[in-house]
């Protein structure tokens, strides 16, 4: 009697905890970004590598602070992908990260079907909007955008534990408290 009831402690404390697990990579720590109407969505410009805000409407996004990779925001724009590649800084081989299910207007599986039908265009935003992460947005045919961040060259040899080298940055210190 005393296993059985040992054993379904143990069950009960296993589903308990992968639901705590669940909630916390799926729901906790997101956070909305508010919409501050002049520079939530920036390309950098070709020109002078600088970026400049591009004009948007219906912005949506979502962060959170427990890690510098969980940014994801969509949006609406006049600009085309084809517009915005004339002008703008374009990135190879970017994949959208999967955003929370709850965040609906982010569909990664989606945007990445037309990033490979050509349909949509990828385009660096922001660099080093974290040391290491970089903001990447994407532009499809229509205007519609999206944004999320990515680990740039930098940030991947920091994280994997590489000799980083003189081409990068100084990792900032984490502050002492």
């Amino acid at each position: 009697m005393m296993g059985k009831f040992l054993a379904g402690m143990l069950v009960v404390i296993a589903v308990l905890s992968g639901g705590a697990i669940y909630y916390l990579q799926v729901y906790a720590f997101y956070e909305d970004v508010p919409a501050n109407g002049i520079d939530d969505v920036v390309l950098v410009s070709q020109a002078d590598n600088a970026a400049k805000p591009i004009e948007y409407e219906n912005f949506l996004a979502i962060d959170a602070s427990s890690s510098p990779i969980r940014y994801r925001a969509c949006f609406t724009t006049g600009l085309t992908a084809e517009t915005a590649s004339e002008t703008y800084v374009g990135i190879e081989d970017a994949a959208p990260r999967i955003a929370p299910p709850w965040f609906d207007c982010f569909d990664a599986e989606a945007l990445g079907a037309e990033l490979e039908s050509g349909t949509a265009k990828v385009f660096l935003g922001v660099k080093n909007v974290a040391y290491g992460v970089d903001r990447i947005v994407a532009i499809t045919s229509d205007g519609r955008g999206y944004s999320w961040h990515e680990l740039n060259d930098c940030g991947e040899k920091s994280y994997d534990g590489t000799v980083i080298g003189e081409e990068c940055p100084e990792r900032p210190q984490a502050p002492t408290n």
